[in-house]
């Protein structure tokens, strides 16, 4: 009887099968050192560069190491949060160093020329506020603050939910515009109107001009869980130009915009209130706003520009994925 055909390389996996499985070891090696670089960086004392290279790189190791599915897409958003929150902080790892570099009046200076010779935060909490007290409209304010970490997300969610052809660029232009906020905070390290008013830059005789007042009513509310709930929220107080609370709100509602009418009229009617709170609550300089306005737009529109350069890391990307799953 003639002999059947024998495997080239009995009792052992083929090359093809080894470089696959090695391309998938080192892609989850990656994703465990991004995800594990940002938290362990103060123990370590692990260089910036290193952390937040490590960081960056795992959200496209994921993308390596596991067919695409709609799993993996949220996984690799969320990894990509996880780097900007590092990118975020990490300017605050040394706080005395930040303070030394922390600017304070070019903001005041911006925001007297866009409101006459009174900054409009001062304008505003003189016309309508009464310390030591809460009208209605502040507290929703303040909620239209508190909701905002949910936002940006909630856009992309609601994009990938019903309208999934949409869903690629919407997260890209999405976290592009976190991402390009957090060079800011390390560029140019800026105080809002609340630390400024804290150290005598805006004082109007001897009480500050400006309430910090989402921490007024969030002892108020809160109680006793105010203090862990604001300090596991507040990585880097000196992070406020541009905003980026109204940036990726912006963003928001320009994709919402696209989807639907009416989820455009939700996305800019919250854009709009929040960016009223900033102004109002002490969070944020208008020119904060206008910077963050400015940001959103800059990215929605150089994004056509960009498309080549990403289809082709993109199609790189799938290259090693297909050899991964081999």
């Amino acid at each position: 009887m003639a002999a059947g055909p024998v495997a080239p390389w009995p009792g052992l996996c083929s090359p093809v099968v080894w470089r696959s499985r090695a391309i998938r070891a080192t892609a989850w090696a990656v994703v465990a050192a991004g995800a594990a670089a940002p938290i362990v960086r103060r123990r370590l004392r692990l260089p910036a560069p290193a952390v937040l290279g490590a960081a960056a790189a795992a959200p496209v190791a994921l993308c390596v190491a596991r067919r695409r599915t709609v799993a993996r897409d949220v996984a690799v958003c969320g990894l990509q949060m996880w780097a900007y929150l590092a990118a975020y902080e990490m300017p605050n790892d040394d706080h005395a160093a930040l303070e030394a570099r922390v600017r304070l009046r070019y903001p005041i200076a911006a925001d007297r020329v866009l409101g006459l010779g009174v900054p409009p935060g001062i304008r505003l909490q003189r016309l309508a506020s009464r310390p030591g007290s809460f009208r209605a409209y502040e507290k929703a304010l303040v909620w239209c603050h508190w909701v905002w970490f949910a936002v940006p997300h909630g856009a992309v969610a609601y994009i990938l939910l019903r309208h999934r052809d949409r869903f690629p660029r919407a997260a890209a232009l999405t976290y592009a515009t976190f991402d390009l906020g957090a060079i800011g905070y390390w560029a140019l390290p800026t105080a809002p109107p609340w630390y400024a008013a804290a150290r005598g830059a805006l004082e109007a005789d001897s009480t500050p001009a400006v309430r910090r007042m989402m921490i007024e009513y969030g002892e108020q509310f809160w109680g006793d869980r105010w203090s862990g709930l604001y300090d596991s929220l507040a990585g880097n107080p000196l992070a406020a130009m541009p905003s980026l609370h109204f940036a990726t709100s912006v963003m928001a509602a320009r994709l919402l915009a696209e989807a639907g009418r009416v989820p455009g009229l939700v996305g800019w009617a919250y854009a709009i209130a929040l960016g009223i709170a900033l102004v109002y609550l002490g969070e944020h300089y208008l020119i904060d706003l206008v910077a963050g306005f400015a940001l959103a737009e800059g990215v929605r529109r150089l994004a056509p520009e960009l498309t080549p350069a990403a289809r082709a890391l993109s199609r790189a990307v799938q290259s090693l994925e297909a050899g991964a799953a081999a």
